[in-house]
Protein backbone atom coordinates (compact mmCIF):
# COMPACT_ATOMS: atom_id res chain seq x y z
CA UNK A 1 0.00 0.00 0.00
CA UNK A 2 1.29 3.43 -0.86
CA UNK A 3 2.45 5.28 2.26
CA UNK A 4 0.49 8.44 1.45
CA UNK A 5 -2.93 6.74 1.54
CA UNK A 6 -4.91 5.08 4.31
CA UNK A 7 -7.54 2.32 4.26
CA UNK A 8 -11.14 3.49 3.99
CA UNK A 9 -12.38 1.15 6.72
CA UNK A 10 -9.91 2.57 9.25
CA UNK A 11 -10.39 6.23 8.43
CA UNK A 12 -12.43 8.74 10.44
CA UNK A 13 -14.77 10.71 8.18
CA UNK A 14 -16.56 13.05 10.54
CA UNK A 15 -15.26 16.26 8.89
CA UNK A 16 -16.99 18.32 6.24
CA UNK A 17 -15.29 18.20 2.84
CA UNK A 18 -15.35 20.91 0.20
CA UNK A 19 -15.04 18.35 -2.58
CA UNK A 20 -14.88 14.61 -3.16
CA UNK A 21 -12.64 13.23 -5.91
CA UNK A 22 -13.41 9.74 -7.22
CA UNK A 23 -10.21 8.07 -8.38
CA UNK A 24 -6.60 8.76 -7.30
CA UNK A 25 -4.94 8.76 -10.71
CA UNK A 26 -3.09 11.83 -11.90
CA UNK A 27 -6.29 13.60 -12.96
CA UNK A 28 -7.77 13.14 -9.49
CA UNK A 29 -4.65 13.85 -7.44
CA UNK A 30 -3.77 16.96 -9.46
CA UNK A 31 -7.20 18.59 -9.17
CA UNK A 32 -7.29 17.78 -5.44
CA UNK A 33 -3.84 19.31 -4.93
CA UNK A 34 -4.70 22.47 -6.89
CA UNK A 35 -7.97 23.01 -5.00
CA UNK A 36 -6.17 22.49 -1.71
CA UNK A 37 -3.16 24.66 -2.49
CA UNK A 38 -4.84 27.56 -4.28
CA UNK A 39 -8.24 27.68 -2.58
CA UNK A 40 -7.56 25.97 0.75
CA UNK A 41 -10.18 23.32 0.07
CA UNK A 42 -10.48 20.18 2.16
CA UNK A 43 -10.65 17.40 -0.43
CA UNK A 44 -11.46 13.72 0.05
CA UNK A 45 -9.91 11.40 -2.57
CA UNK A 46 -11.55 7.98 -2.84
CA UNK A 47 -9.72 5.10 -4.56
CA UNK A 48 -11.30 1.67 -5.15
CA UNK A 49 -7.90 -0.04 -5.57
CA UNK A 50 -5.87 -1.10 -2.53
CA UNK A 51 -3.09 1.24 -3.62
CA UNK A 52 -3.29 4.89 -4.67
CA UNK A 53 -1.82 6.70 -7.65
CA UNK A 54 -3.60 5.25 -10.66
CA UNK A 55 -1.08 4.71 -13.44
CA UNK A 56 1.65 6.26 -11.27
CA UNK A 57 1.50 3.45 -8.72
CA UNK A 58 3.95 0.57 -8.61
CA UNK A 59 3.59 -3.06 -7.61
CA UNK A 60 6.24 -5.05 -5.81
CA UNK A 61 7.61 -8.54 -5.48
CA UNK A 62 10.53 -9.54 -3.22
CA UNK A 63 13.53 -7.67 -4.57
CA UNK A 64 11.60 -5.89 -7.32
CA UNK A 65 9.13 -3.15 -8.16
CA UNK A 66 7.59 -2.17 -11.49
CA UNK A 67 5.85 0.92 -12.79
CA UNK A 68 2.50 0.17 -14.41
CA UNK A 69 1.86 3.24 -16.53
CA UNK A 70 4.45 5.97 -16.11
CA UNK A 71 7.31 4.99 -18.40
CA UNK A 72 8.74 8.37 -19.33
CA UNK A 73 7.76 12.04 -19.21
CA UNK A 74 8.70 14.81 -21.60
CA UNK A 75 8.97 18.59 -21.23
CA UNK A 76 10.23 18.64 -17.62
CA UNK A 77 13.89 19.44 -18.35
CA UNK A 78 15.76 21.61 -20.80
CA UNK A 79 14.86 24.87 -22.51
CA UNK A 80 11.24 24.04 -23.24
CA UNK A 81 10.22 22.38 -19.98
CA UNK A 82 6.55 23.29 -20.40
CA UNK A 83 5.25 20.60 -18.04
CA UNK A 84 7.67 21.35 -15.20
CA UNK A 85 5.67 24.27 -13.69
CA UNK A 86 2.61 22.02 -13.42
CA UNK A 87 4.46 19.17 -11.73
CA UNK A 88 6.26 21.64 -9.45
CA UNK A 89 2.99 23.33 -8.47
CA UNK A 90 1.20 20.16 -7.38
CA UNK A 91 4.28 18.78 -5.57
CA UNK A 92 5.68 22.05 -4.13
CA UNK A 93 8.81 21.31 -6.14
CA UNK A 94 9.48 18.11 -4.19
CA UNK A 95 9.55 15.82 -7.23
CA UNK A 96 12.95 15.36 -8.89
CA UNK A 97 13.64 14.10 -12.39
CA UNK A 98 16.37 11.94 -13.90
CA UNK A 99 17.21 12.78 -17.49
CA UNK A 100 17.12 9.81 -19.84
CA UNK A 101 19.76 9.26 -22.52
CA UNK A 102 19.86 11.63 -25.48
CA UNK A 103 18.28 8.83 -27.50
CA UNK A 104 14.99 8.51 -25.66
CA UNK A 105 13.16 6.31 -28.21
CA UNK A 106 14.71 3.81 -30.63
CA UNK A 107 12.58 2.56 -33.51
CA UNK A 108 13.52 -0.91 -34.73
CA UNK A 109 11.66 -1.60 -37.97
CA UNK A 110 12.49 -4.75 -39.91
CA UNK A 111 15.72 -4.81 -37.88
CA UNK A 112 16.73 -1.33 -39.09
CA UNK A 113 17.37 1.19 -36.31
CA UNK A 114 16.16 4.81 -36.19
CA UNK A 115 17.02 6.87 -33.13
CA UNK A 116 14.84 9.69 -31.79
CA UNK A 117 17.34 12.12 -30.28
CA UNK A 118 16.58 15.01 -27.95
CA UNK A 119 16.53 18.51 -29.36
CA UNK A 120 14.49 19.79 -32.28
CA UNK A 121 17.46 20.43 -34.58
CA UNK A 122 19.25 17.21 -33.61
CA UNK A 123 16.08 15.25 -34.36
CA UNK A 124 15.71 16.93 -37.74
CA UNK A 125 19.32 16.23 -38.67
CA UNK A 126 19.08 12.59 -37.59
CA UNK A 127 15.95 12.06 -39.70
CA UNK A 128 17.62 13.73 -42.68
CA UNK A 129 20.59 11.37 -42.26
CA UNK A 130 18.16 8.48 -42.72
CA UNK A 131 16.12 10.16 -45.45
CA UNK A 132 18.35 12.69 -47.27
CA UNK A 133 15.86 13.10 -50.12
CA UNK A 134 13.05 14.08 -47.73
CA UNK A 135 14.58 17.17 -46.13
CA UNK A 136 11.69 19.44 -47.08
CA UNK A 137 9.08 17.02 -45.81
CA UNK A 138 10.91 16.60 -42.50
CA UNK A 139 11.18 20.37 -41.96
CA UNK A 140 7.49 20.86 -42.76
CA UNK A 141 6.54 17.96 -40.51
CA UNK A 142 8.35 19.43 -37.48
CA UNK A 143 6.73 22.82 -38.12
CA UNK A 144 3.30 21.18 -38.22
CA UNK A 145 3.99 19.21 -35.03
CA UNK A 146 5.13 22.22 -33.01
CA UNK A 147 2.46 24.54 -34.42
CA UNK A 148 -0.38 22.10 -33.75
CA UNK A 149 0.87 21.31 -30.25
CA UNK A 150 1.17 25.03 -29.46
CA UNK A 151 -2.43 25.65 -30.53
CA UNK A 152 -3.68 23.03 -28.06
CA UNK A 153 -3.56 25.60 -25.25
CA UNK A 154 -6.33 27.72 -26.73
CA UNK A 155 -8.31 24.55 -27.49
CA UNK A 156 -8.11 23.67 -23.77
CA UNK A 157 -9.07 27.20 -22.75
CA UNK A 158 -12.37 26.81 -24.59
CA UNK A 159 -13.24 24.00 -22.16
CA UNK A 160 -12.94 26.42 -19.23
CA UNK A 161 -14.71 29.60 -20.30
CA UNK A 162 -18.42 30.06 -19.50
CA UNK A 163 -20.77 28.37 -21.93
CA UNK A 164 -22.05 31.60 -23.45
CA UNK A 165 -18.47 32.67 -24.28
CA UNK A 166 -17.68 29.20 -25.60
CA UNK A 167 -20.73 29.46 -27.83
CA UNK A 168 -19.50 32.72 -29.32
CA UNK A 169 -15.73 32.41 -29.30
CA UNK A 170 -15.37 28.62 -29.16
CA UNK A 171 -15.03 27.98 -32.89
CA UNK A 172 -12.24 30.55 -33.13
CA UNK A 173 -10.47 29.18 -30.03
CA UNK A 174 -10.57 25.66 -31.42
CA UNK A 175 -9.77 26.49 -35.03
CA UNK A 176 -5.97 26.44 -34.87
CA UNK A 177 -5.79 23.02 -33.26
CA UNK A 178 -8.67 21.46 -35.17
CA UNK A 179 -7.21 22.50 -38.53
CA UNK A 180 -5.13 19.32 -38.37
CA UNK A 181 -6.63 17.47 -35.39
CA UNK A 182 -9.81 16.86 -37.42
CA UNK A 183 -7.78 14.68 -39.79
CA UNK A 184 -5.90 11.46 -39.24
CA UNK A 185 -2.16 11.40 -38.74
CA UNK A 186 -1.74 9.39 -41.92
CA UNK A 187 -3.80 11.85 -43.96
CA UNK A 188 -1.62 14.77 -42.84
CA UNK A 189 1.67 12.97 -43.44
CA UNK A 190 0.61 11.70 -46.86
CA UNK A 191 0.33 15.33 -47.93
CA UNK A 192 3.99 15.82 -46.99
CA UNK A 193 5.57 12.74 -48.51
CA UNK A 194 4.86 9.51 -50.36
CA UNK A 195 7.80 7.80 -48.64
CA UNK A 196 6.14 5.02 -46.64
CA UNK A 197 9.28 4.27 -44.69
CA UNK A 198 9.56 7.87 -43.50
CA UNK A 199 5.90 7.88 -42.47
CA UNK A 200 6.43 4.60 -40.61
CA UNK A 201 9.39 6.03 -38.70
CA UNK A 202 7.83 9.40 -37.85
CA UNK A 203 4.70 7.67 -36.51
CA UNK A 204 6.69 5.12 -34.51
CA UNK A 205 5.45 6.58 -31.22
CA UNK A 206 1.83 5.69 -31.99
CA UNK A 207 1.91 3.30 -29.05
CA UNK A 208 2.09 6.33 -26.75
CA UNK A 209 -1.50 7.13 -27.70
CA UNK A 210 -2.75 3.73 -28.79
CA UNK A 211 -3.92 4.21 -32.39
CA UNK A 212 -2.00 3.65 -35.65
CA UNK A 213 -1.70 6.64 -37.99
CA UNK A 214 -4.68 5.78 -40.17
CA UNK A 215 -7.02 6.01 -37.17
CA UNK A 216 -5.45 8.57 -34.84
CA UNK A 217 -6.00 12.31 -34.88
CA UNK A 218 -2.95 14.25 -35.99
CA UNK A 219 -3.68 16.41 -32.95
CA UNK A 220 -2.65 13.73 -30.48
CA UNK A 221 0.30 12.71 -32.63
CA UNK A 222 1.56 16.30 -32.65
CA UNK A 223 1.10 16.68 -28.89
CA UNK A 224 3.06 13.49 -28.14
CA UNK A 225 5.84 14.11 -30.69
CA UNK A 226 6.30 17.68 -29.46
CA UNK A 227 6.15 16.54 -25.81
CA UNK A 228 9.31 14.44 -26.24
CA UNK A 229 11.12 16.60 -28.77
CA UNK A 230 13.50 18.02 -26.15
CA UNK A 231 14.08 14.62 -24.55
CA UNK A 232 12.53 12.58 -21.75
CA UNK A 233 12.89 12.05 -18.02
CA UNK A 234 11.82 9.71 -15.23
CA UNK A 235 10.88 10.44 -11.60
CA UNK A 236 13.71 9.95 -9.14
CA UNK A 237 12.47 7.30 -6.73
CA UNK A 238 10.26 5.62 -9.32
CA UNK A 239 6.72 6.24 -10.52
CA UNK A 240 5.20 6.17 -7.04
CA UNK A 241 7.30 9.20 -6.07
CA UNK A 242 4.78 11.31 -8.00
CA UNK A 243 1.78 10.54 -5.79
CA UNK A 244 3.91 10.66 -2.65
CA UNK A 245 5.02 14.20 -3.55
CA UNK A 246 1.46 15.39 -4.29
CA UNK A 247 -0.20 13.96 -1.17
CA UNK A 248 1.14 16.45 1.44
CA UNK A 249 -0.65 19.36 -0.27
CA UNK A 250 -3.96 17.55 0.04
CA UNK A 251 -3.38 16.43 3.62
CA UNK A 252 -2.06 19.78 4.85
CA UNK A 253 -5.48 21.35 4.23
CA UNK A 254 -7.30 18.57 6.08
CA UNK A 255 -7.94 16.34 3.09
CA UNK A 256 -7.61 12.57 2.95
CA UNK A 257 -6.63 9.94 0.39
CA UNK A 258 -8.39 6.65 1.04
CA UNK A 259 -7.87 3.27 -0.63
CA UNK A 260 -10.23 0.28 -0.88
CA UNK A 261 -12.86 3.02 -1.00
CA UNK A 262 -15.21 2.13 -3.83
CA UNK A 263 -17.98 4.52 -4.81
CA UNK A 264 -21.19 2.68 -5.74
CA UNK A 265 -23.18 5.62 -7.10
CA UNK A 266 -23.62 9.36 -7.03
CA UNK A 267 -26.31 10.97 -4.85
CA UNK A 268 -28.59 13.41 -6.65
CA UNK A 269 -31.29 15.86 -5.66
CA UNK A 270 -33.11 17.86 -8.39
CA UNK A 271 -30.38 17.04 -10.91
CA UNK A 272 -27.69 18.29 -8.54
CA UNK A 273 -25.05 15.95 -7.13
CA UNK A 274 -24.88 16.06 -3.33
CA UNK A 275 -22.48 13.27 -2.44
CA UNK A 276 -21.57 9.64 -2.99
CA UNK A 277 -22.80 6.28 -1.76
CA UNK A 278 -20.03 3.78 -1.01
CA UNK A 279 -20.25 0.07 -1.77
CA UNK A 280 -20.80 -0.60 1.95
CA UNK A 281 -23.91 1.62 1.88
CA UNK A 282 -22.34 4.58 3.65
CA UNK A 283 -23.04 8.04 2.22
CA UNK A 284 -20.58 10.94 2.19
CA UNK A 285 -21.80 14.43 1.34
CA UNK A 286 -19.92 17.30 -0.34
CA UNK A 287 -20.99 20.31 -2.41
CA UNK A 288 -18.67 19.38 -5.31
CA UNK A 289 -18.00 15.93 -6.76
CA UNK A 290 -15.18 15.37 -9.27
CA UNK A 291 -14.95 12.12 -11.22
CA UNK A 292 -11.61 10.80 -12.41
CA UNK A 293 -13.07 7.43 -13.37
CA UNK A 294 -13.50 8.17 -17.08
CA UNK A 295 -16.51 9.42 -18.98
CA UNK A 296 -18.10 6.00 -19.57
CA UNK A 297 -17.75 4.88 -15.96
CA UNK A 298 -19.09 8.20 -14.70
CA UNK A 299 -22.22 8.41 -16.83
CA UNK A 300 -22.98 4.73 -17.43
CA UNK A 301 -22.15 3.29 -14.01
CA UNK A 302 -22.27 5.99 -11.33
CA UNK A 303 -25.35 7.98 -12.26
CA UNK A 304 -28.62 6.54 -10.92
CA UNK A 305 -31.48 5.39 -13.17
CA UNK A 306 -32.13 7.29 -16.38
CA UNK A 307 -30.19 10.39 -15.34
CA UNK A 308 -27.79 10.26 -18.29
CA UNK A 309 -30.63 9.78 -20.78
CA UNK A 310 -32.79 12.49 -19.22
CA UNK A 311 -29.92 14.97 -19.54
CA UNK A 312 -29.18 14.02 -23.15
CA UNK A 313 -25.77 12.73 -22.18
CA UNK A 314 -26.08 9.41 -24.00
CA UNK A 315 -26.24 11.07 -27.42
CA UNK A 316 -22.88 12.76 -26.78
CA UNK A 317 -21.30 9.39 -26.02
CA UNK A 318 -22.43 7.67 -29.21
CA UNK A 319 -19.43 8.61 -31.36
CA UNK A 320 -16.86 7.98 -28.63
CA UNK A 321 -15.00 4.71 -28.13
CA UNK A 322 -12.50 3.31 -25.67
CA UNK A 323 -8.81 3.25 -26.50
CA UNK A 324 -6.96 0.03 -27.24
CA UNK A 325 -6.53 -2.76 -24.73
CA UNK A 326 -3.03 -3.97 -23.96
CA UNK A 327 -0.93 -6.60 -22.23
CA UNK A 328 2.23 -5.95 -20.22
CA UNK A 329 4.97 -8.42 -19.36
CA UNK A 330 6.88 -7.51 -16.20
CA UNK A 331 10.35 -9.02 -15.96
CA UNK A 332 12.72 -9.14 -12.99
CA UNK A 333 16.38 -9.86 -13.65
CA UNK A 334 18.75 -11.35 -11.10
CA UNK A 335 21.50 -8.84 -11.89
CA UNK A 336 21.95 -5.10 -11.97
CA UNK A 337 21.47 -2.90 -15.02
CA UNK A 338 25.17 -2.81 -15.89
CA UNK A 339 25.48 -6.61 -15.90
CA UNK A 340 22.35 -6.90 -18.02
CA UNK A 341 23.63 -4.10 -20.32
CA UNK A 342 20.43 -2.08 -19.87
CA UNK A 343 20.18 1.64 -20.48
CA UNK A 344 17.36 4.18 -20.40
CA UNK A 345 16.48 4.20 -24.12
CA UNK A 346 13.01 2.82 -24.91
CA UNK A 347 12.72 0.35 -27.77
CA UNK A 348 9.83 0.25 -30.24
CA UNK A 349 10.00 -2.98 -32.24
CA UNK A 350 7.90 -3.25 -35.41
CA UNK A 351 7.60 -5.97 -38.10
CA UNK A 352 7.23 -3.34 -40.86
CA UNK A 353 6.55 0.29 -41.74
CA UNK A 354 2.78 0.06 -42.36
CA UNK A 355 1.44 0.24 -38.81
CA UNK A 356 -2.22 0.20 -39.85
CA UNK A 357 -1.83 -2.91 -42.00
CA UNK A 358 0.05 -4.69 -39.23
CA UNK A 359 -2.68 -3.88 -36.71
CA UNK A 360 -5.39 -5.08 -39.11
CA UNK A 361 -3.51 -8.27 -39.90
CA UNK A 362 -3.05 -9.06 -36.22
CA UNK A 363 -6.69 -8.37 -35.42
CA UNK A 364 -7.74 -10.86 -38.11
CA UNK A 365 -5.09 -13.47 -37.37
CA UNK A 366 -3.36 -13.53 -33.99
CA UNK A 367 -0.62 -15.76 -35.37
CA UNK A 368 0.65 -12.77 -37.37
CA UNK A 369 3.57 -10.77 -35.95
CA UNK A 370 2.84 -8.52 -32.98
CA UNK A 371 2.09 -5.08 -34.44
CA UNK A 372 4.37 -3.41 -31.88
CA UNK A 373 6.46 -4.32 -28.87
CA UNK A 374 7.43 -1.48 -26.54
CA UNK A 375 10.38 -2.22 -24.25
CA UNK A 376 11.13 -0.05 -21.20
CA UNK A 377 13.86 -0.43 -18.58
CA UNK A 378 12.47 1.27 -15.43
CA UNK A 379 15.31 0.21 -13.14
CA UNK A 380 17.84 1.85 -15.46
CA UNK A 381 15.80 5.07 -15.60
CA UNK A 382 15.61 5.53 -11.82
CA UNK A 383 19.01 6.30 -10.23
CA UNK A 384 17.72 5.16 -6.82
CA UNK A 385 16.40 1.76 -7.89
CA UNK A 386 19.61 -0.10 -7.06
CA UNK A 387 19.60 1.40 -3.56
CA UNK A 388 16.19 -0.13 -2.91
CA UNK A 389 16.76 -3.36 -4.83
CA UNK A 390 20.50 -4.06 -5.13
CA UNK A 391 21.52 -6.72 -7.59
CA UNK A 392 18.23 -6.59 -9.48
CA UNK A 393 16.82 -4.87 -12.56
CA UNK A 394 13.47 -4.71 -14.34
CA UNK A 395 11.97 -4.59 -17.82
CA UNK A 396 8.43 -3.82 -19.03
CA UNK A 397 7.22 -5.21 -22.36
CA UNK A 398 3.93 -3.86 -23.76
CA UNK A 399 1.83 -4.61 -26.82
CA UNK A 400 -1.77 -3.98 -27.79
CA UNK A 401 -4.23 -6.85 -27.78
CA UNK A 402 -7.92 -7.19 -28.73
CA UNK A 403 -10.13 -7.16 -25.65
CA UNK A 404 -12.36 -9.76 -27.32
CA UNK A 405 -9.54 -12.30 -26.97
CA UNK A 406 -10.14 -12.25 -23.19
CA UNK A 407 -13.84 -11.48 -23.05
CA UNK A 408 -14.91 -15.08 -22.35
CA UNK A 409 -13.17 -14.86 -18.94
CA UNK A 410 -14.79 -11.52 -18.08
CA UNK A 411 -16.81 -12.88 -15.14
CA UNK A 412 -13.93 -14.77 -13.53
CA UNK A 413 -11.82 -13.61 -10.61
CA UNK A 414 -8.23 -12.41 -10.68
CA UNK A 415 -5.84 -15.26 -9.84
CA UNK A 416 -8.75 -17.74 -10.15
CA UNK A 417 -9.07 -18.07 -13.92
CA UNK A 418 -9.01 -21.29 -15.93
CA UNK A 419 -6.12 -23.31 -17.30
CA UNK A 420 -6.81 -22.20 -20.88
CA UNK A 421 -6.50 -18.56 -19.77
CA UNK A 422 -3.12 -19.35 -18.23
CA UNK A 423 -2.13 -21.22 -21.40
CA UNK A 424 -2.98 -18.17 -23.51
CA UNK A 425 -0.89 -15.99 -21.19
CA UNK A 426 2.02 -18.44 -21.52
CA UNK A 427 1.85 -18.32 -25.30
CA UNK A 428 1.81 -14.54 -25.38
CA UNK A 429 4.66 -14.39 -22.87
CA UNK A 430 6.78 -16.67 -25.04
CA UNK A 431 6.19 -14.51 -28.12
CA UNK A 432 7.14 -11.32 -26.29
CA UNK A 433 10.26 -12.88 -24.78
CA UNK A 434 11.34 -14.18 -28.17
CA UNK A 435 11.32 -10.64 -29.57
CA UNK A 436 13.10 -9.28 -26.52
CA UNK A 437 15.89 -11.85 -26.69
CA UNK A 438 16.38 -11.18 -30.39
CA UNK A 439 16.95 -7.47 -29.82
CA UNK A 440 18.38 -7.48 -26.26
CA UNK A 441 20.28 -10.80 -26.11
CA UNK A 442 22.19 -9.71 -23.00
CA UNK A 443 19.17 -10.44 -20.77
CA UNK A 444 18.67 -14.05 -21.84
CA UNK A 445 19.22 -16.44 -18.94
CA UNK A 446 18.91 -13.63 -16.38
CA UNK A 447 15.10 -13.47 -16.00
CA UNK A 448 14.12 -14.49 -12.46
CA UNK A 449 10.52 -13.20 -12.35
CA UNK A 450 7.99 -13.00 -15.15
CA UNK A 451 4.37 -11.84 -14.83
CA UNK A 452 1.90 -10.96 -17.57
CA UNK A 453 -1.01 -8.58 -17.07
CA UNK A 454 -3.93 -8.78 -19.50
CA UNK A 455 -6.87 -6.46 -20.27
CA UNK A 456 -8.76 -8.28 -17.51
CA UNK A 457 -6.02 -7.33 -15.06
CA UNK A 458 -6.45 -3.70 -16.10
CA UNK A 459 -10.22 -4.02 -15.78
CA UNK A 460 -9.86 -5.50 -12.27
CA UNK A 461 -7.37 -2.99 -10.85
CA UNK A 462 -7.94 0.18 -12.90
CA UNK A 463 -11.69 -0.21 -13.51
CA UNK A 464 -11.19 0.33 -17.25
CA UNK A 465 -14.06 -1.75 -18.57
CA UNK A 466 -12.33 -2.91 -21.78
CA UNK A 467 -8.81 -3.00 -20.40
CA UNK A 468 -7.95 0.21 -22.21
CA UNK A 469 -4.73 2.09 -21.63
CA UNK A 470 -5.67 5.65 -22.53
CA UNK A 471 -9.31 6.31 -21.70
CA UNK A 472 -11.13 7.45 -24.83
CA UNK A 473 -9.65 6.65 -28.23
CA UNK A 474 -7.82 9.64 -29.69
CA UNK A 475 -9.66 9.77 -33.00
CA UNK A 476 -10.52 12.97 -34.88
CA UNK A 477 -14.11 12.55 -33.66
CA UNK A 478 -12.93 12.64 -30.04
CA UNK A 479 -11.38 16.08 -30.48
CA UNK A 480 -14.42 17.35 -32.38
CA UNK A 481 -16.70 16.37 -29.46
CA UNK A 482 -17.44 19.53 -27.45
CA UNK A 483 -19.06 17.58 -24.62
CA UNK A 484 -15.64 16.55 -23.31
CA UNK A 485 -15.21 19.35 -20.81
CA UNK A 486 -15.09 19.41 -16.98
CA UNK A 487 -18.53 20.90 -16.34
CA UNK A 488 -21.35 18.39 -16.85
CA UNK A 489 -25.15 18.75 -17.23
CA UNK A 490 -25.41 17.51 -13.63
CA UNK A 491 -24.94 20.49 -11.35
CA UNK A 492 -21.81 20.37 -9.17
CA UNK A 493 -20.53 17.25 -10.96
CA UNK A 494 -17.21 17.77 -12.73
CA UNK A 495 -14.87 15.57 -14.79
CA UNK A 496 -11.09 15.47 -14.68
CA UNK A 497 -8.27 13.41 -16.18
CA UNK A 498 -7.45 11.95 -19.58
CA UNK A 499 -10.92 12.10 -21.09
CA UNK A 500 -11.20 15.89 -20.97
CA UNK A 501 -7.60 16.49 -22.09
CA UNK A 502 -5.31 13.86 -23.60
CA UNK A 503 -3.75 10.56 -22.68
CA UNK A 504 -0.94 9.73 -20.32
CA UNK A 505 0.21 11.07 -16.98
CA UNK A 506 0.93 14.54 -18.34
CA UNK A 507 -2.38 14.61 -20.22
CA UNK A 508 -4.26 13.66 -17.07
CA UNK A 509 -2.43 16.38 -15.14
CA UNK A 510 -3.53 18.95 -17.72
CA UNK A 511 -7.04 17.54 -17.27
CA UNK A 512 -6.72 18.34 -13.57
CA UNK A 513 -5.72 21.93 -14.34
CA UNK A 514 -8.66 22.30 -16.72
CA UNK A 515 -11.06 20.87 -14.11
CA UNK A 516 -9.78 23.08 -11.28
CA UNK A 517 -10.04 26.14 -13.53
CA UNK A 518 -13.67 25.33 -14.26
CA UNK A 519 -14.51 24.65 -10.61
CA UNK A 520 -12.81 27.78 -9.27
CA UNK A 521 -13.86 29.90 -12.27
CA UNK A 522 -10.27 31.02 -12.57
CA UNK A 523 -7.59 30.38 -15.18
CA UNK A 524 -5.24 28.14 -13.23
CA UNK A 525 -2.93 27.86 -16.24
CA UNK A 526 -1.98 31.50 -15.76
CA UNK A 527 -1.71 31.07 -11.97
CA UNK A 528 0.61 28.07 -12.29
CA UNK A 529 2.59 29.62 -15.13
CA UNK A 530 3.56 32.73 -13.15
Amino acid sequence: MQRFAEPYKLAKLDEAYDAIVIGSGMGGMSVAAILAKHAGWRVLVLERHYTAGGYTHVFKRPGYEWDVGLHYIGAVEGRNAGMLPFFDYITNGQLNWARMDDVYDRMIIQDKVYDFVKGRQAFIERMKDHFPNEAGAIDTYIDLVTGTARSFGLYCAEKIVPSFIAGLAGPLMRRGFMKHAARTTLCVLEELTDNRELIGVLTGQWGDYGLPPGQSSFGIHAIIADHYLEGASYPVGGASAVGAAIAPLIKDKGGKILVTAEVQRLLLESNCVTGVEMNDGRTIKAPVIISNTGIFNTFNNLLPGNTAHNNGIDRYLQNLESSSAYICLYLGLCCNDADAQLDTTNLWIYPGYDHDAQCRDFQLDLSKPLPVLYVSFPSAKDPTFNMRHPGHSTIDLITFMPYELFKSWEGTRWKHRSDDYEELKAQLTERMLELLYRHVPSVKGKVERCELSTPLTTRHFMNHQRGEAYGLAHTPQRFENRFLRPRTPIRNLFLTGQDIATCGVSGALIGGVIASSSILKKNMFSVIGK
